[in-house]
Parts: C-alpha cells; sequence; structure tokens
C-alpha cells in the first residue's frame, strides 16, 4: 500500500502547474466568446479550488503529512480535507452567480426586464433589486474592469425557488445578447498555455534525466563513496 499511494512531496513540480493552466485556459475562452457566461458560484468556486489543488498538495498539504505520520493513508486523509474545505465555502456562501465577459451596463437592463416580470413590485436601491412578492432581494456586484459581474441574493431568507426562476430567465435574456471579446483573453489565453508548456517541458525533462534531480550512480555494496581513486600498489 506505501508503494502504491506516494508522499505529497513526492509529487512532481510540473503537475502541480497543469490544473492552474487549464484553468487559466477554460477563464480565456470564457472571455473569447461573444456571448456571456453565466456559471453558478458553487461551480465556479469549484473550479477555481481544482485549480489550485496541486500548489496545495507541493505547498500547505506536503508540510503537514510529515505531522501526521508517515502512513499512506495520511495522503488520502489529507486530500479529502482539501475537498471538504472547497464543498463547505461553496455550501455556505450566498446564492450567487457568476457571469463572465460582460459589464454593468450591459447586464443592468437584462436584469431589470427579469426583475420586473417577475415582480411588478420590485424596488430598486442602487445596485440591489427586491422582490417582495418573490421573497428575494438581488444584489449585483461589478469586479471593475475585469467584465465579471456576480449576481447575489441578499436578504435573510431568500426563496430558492424566486432566486432558481431568475437565473434561469437571465440566461435565455444572456443567449440573445451578443459582445465583443474581453481583452482579458488575450492575457488568460496565452498565461494559461505559458504555464501548460512549461510544465510539459519541465516533465520531459526531468524524465530525461537531465534534471538536477537525476539519480546518483550505484556503487558497489564494499565500495567506499568517500574514498579516492585508487593508486597502483608500488613494485
Amino acid at each position: 500500500m506505501a508503494g502504491v499511494i506516494p508522499h505529497l512531496d513526492q509529487l512532481p513540480l510540473w503537475a502541480a502547474f497543469v490544473p492552474l493552466g487549464l484553468y487559466l485556459l477554460v477563464v480565456g475562452a470564457a472571455h473569447l466568446r461573444h456571448r456571456p457566461v453565466a456559471i453558478a458560484g458553487g461551480w465556479d468556486w469549484t473550479l477555481l479550488g481544482a485549480a489550485v489543488t496541486g500548489l496545495m498538495v507541493v505547498g500547505p498539504l506536503a508540510l503537514l503529512q510529515p505531522a501526521m505520520g508517515n502512513a499512506p493513508w495520511t495522503v488520502i486523509l489529507l486530500l479529502v480535507l482539501f475537498v471538504l474545505l472547497v464543498m463547505l465555502g461553496a455550501l455556505v456562501s450566498r446564492p450567487r452567480l457568476v457571469i463572465y465577459n460582460i459589464t454593468m451596463d450591459q447586464l443592468r437592463p437584462l436584469l431589470a426586464d427579469v426583475v420586473t416580470a417577475l415582480d411588478a413590485s420590485a424596488r430598486w436601491a442602487g445596485s440591489t433589486a427586491a422582490l417582495p412578492a418573490r421573497q428575494l432581494e438581488v444584489r449585483v456586484d461589478g469586479h471593475g474592469p475585469w467584465r465579471t459581474v456576480s449576481l447575489v441574493a441578499g436578504g435573510e431568507r431568500s426563496s430558492a425557488e424566486g432566486w432558481n426562476e431568475l437565473c434561469r430567465r437571465l440566461r435565455q435574456k444572456l443567449r440573445g445578447l451578443r459582445v465583443r471579446s474581453s481583452p482579458w483573453a488575450a492575457l488568460f489565453l496565452p498565461l494559461g498555455a505559458v504555464v501548460l508548456a512549461a510544465s510539459c517541458w519541465y516533465a520531459y525533462f526531468s524524465s530525461s534525466g537531465g534534471g538536477a534531480d537525476a539519480a546518483p550512480p550505484v556503487m558497489s555494496s564494499g565500495e567506499d563513496p568517500d574514498a579516492g581513486p585508487r593508486r597502483p600498489d608500488a613494485p
């Protein structure tokens, strides 16, 4: 069992950056599209957690493993603990809808139409809309120049049914909206490609034996590694 499940510090460094590179490519592709991409906040948090999994494994989790012992089950325990923390963060956060490649000015008219259709008595206060008939409050959070907007359910008792209906109708509205590609795609896509290319290069470099981790030459059992070259005996 110990040979099947390695220690966390034995994970190659290049493998830790592969999930991050894939995440950057996915985000870049979302910004490259000509239509906004809406994703539930729980899935957005899960994708981010998956992106940093490799870095967590070779970093904090590898540092914690010696304190828990050298048993192989500690690897499984630490990985399960990290997964549970990611799931807990997704569960305790408020219902949220993350929309990539859109601005506040583009989203506000669409959201206003959906809010009015759901509740004619809806009221706006700044970036927050209250739907008393649906027992729902919605807050719009813009992330500055990132062309990403979050729609967050507020209030103490938000109706899950009203929130799901609002998200469904808003997604339908977004399918008919055509936008230009975000300039952030020119950053995320090349950066993700560079991370993946560097990981592949480092993996090939390590497997070819050219890295610093190359194994030392094998010595015979009776040879002293500190001994110098042997001199021929004097005649």
